[in-house]
């Protein structure tokens, strides 16, 4: 195998590779990642409630979901400071 050959077949596997880790990415921040673990959060916390008995828990469950929400909204403030002010290159 001739080294142009070689070198185009990493090439390949290079782009490949960078598509899925452009993907997670994409999906790490995503809307659709946040909404859905939101939802299955609540469902959870709902079923614990229902299991253990605590008054109110289709309201209390969103609780935690409230504070996921507020958390995913103030990470990229937080890592906007961190990058300008910690991270510098």
């Amino acid at each position: 195998m001739d080294k142009l050959t070689l070198l185009e077949q990493e090439i390949a596997i290079l782009k490949e590779r960078n598509a899925k880790v452009d993907g997670n990415k994409a999906w790490e921040t995503s809307l659709a990642r946040k909404t859905s673990i939101a939802i299955l959060t609540y469902f959870v916390v709902v079923l614990f409630f229902f299991v253990v008995q605590t008054p109110n828990p289709l309201i209390n469950a969103l609780v935690p979901v409230i504070g996921f929400i507020l958390s995913t909204l103030s990470i990229s403030l937080i890592k906007k400071l961190w990058i300008q002010h910690i991270y510098k290159k």
